[in-house]
């Protein structure tokens, strides 16, 4: 029974100190200073011409590739004549 009062008046305490809680403000900022451009200023003078770049050279030519292995010789055939039937279609 005691430990349920120490309990119960610790919750209370929890409880009513969460709902009492103060306003905090935040100080407002200082007003932003906002610069005026002045007028706009005479046009500047064209710039040179762009010198031209030199053409590359072309690359060289790649070798040829090595000749790839024979196959084996087909053997003659038998006479046989072997016919695979077509499945009629589903209905």
């Amino acid at each position: 029974m005691r430990y349920l009062m120490v309990v119960v008046a610790a919750l209370s305490v929890l409880a009513l100190s969460a709902c009492d809680r103060p306003t905090v403000v935040a100080p407002s900022a200082p007003a932003a200073v906002v610069a005026v451009p002045g007028p706009a200023g005479p046009q500047g003078a064209t710039g040179a011409p762009a010198e031209k770049g030199a053409t590359g050279s072309t690359g060289a030519t790649g070798s040829t590739g090595a000749e790839g292995a024979k196959g084996e010789q087909g053997k003659t055939g038998g006479g046989a004549i072997v016919v695979v039937p077509v499945p009629a279609p589903p209905r």
